[in-house]
């Protein structure tokens, strides 16, 4: 059995306290589970900002994470969710990778009563049991019951 890559979309990075005080919980806690986590801020920590292209490499780098991962664990908090992640989101999506969401902003962001975010982000868990793919607190993430434990154990 292989270690799961799992992509750590969220926009946690462009702050430095969120980098230092919140990215590590969301690492620590997969990487317990089994998970090898790509996390792009961290991947991209020697990308020189002066430079010319910066944003291309960057962009690329992230791409190629995404394309190499197994599934996706994106923190879509904020109204609306940060645009970076939601193309992240997205990419993952269409190329078919496990989805799962984590959201601990009480705000409701949709034009749904049943999703609370955007109908669209939904596409990628499954319609029967989405709420398995969507978690609302840090302590959640490790719940057997949940899908992020049942895949990274390879029962899903």
């Amino acid at each position: 059995m292989h270690e799961k890559k799992l992509y750590l979309a969220s926009p946690y990075g462009f702050s430095e306290h969120w980098r230092t005080n919140l990215i590590p919980d969301f690492i620590n806690t997969l990487e317990k589970m089994g998970a090898i986590v790509y996390e792009p801020f961290i991947r991209n920590i020697d990308t020189n900002y002066s430079l010319s292209g910066w944003a291309n490499k960057v962009a690329c780098s992230n791409f190629n994470d995404l394309k190499s991962s197994d599934g996706i664990f994106a923190i879509v908090n904020g109204t609306p969710p940060d645009e970076g992640v939601m193309v992240e989101l997205g990419i993952a999506i269409a190329l078919g990778k496990p989805t799962f969401l984590f959201r601990d902003d009480f705000r409701k962001c949709s034009d749904s009563d049943e999703y609370p975010l955007n109908l669209m982000i939904f596409t990628g868990v499954p319609y029967d049991s989405w709420e398995d793919y969507y978690y609302r607190s840090l302590l959640e993430i490790n719940n057997p019951n949940k899908a992020i434990y049942r895949w990274l154990k390879n029962e899903i």
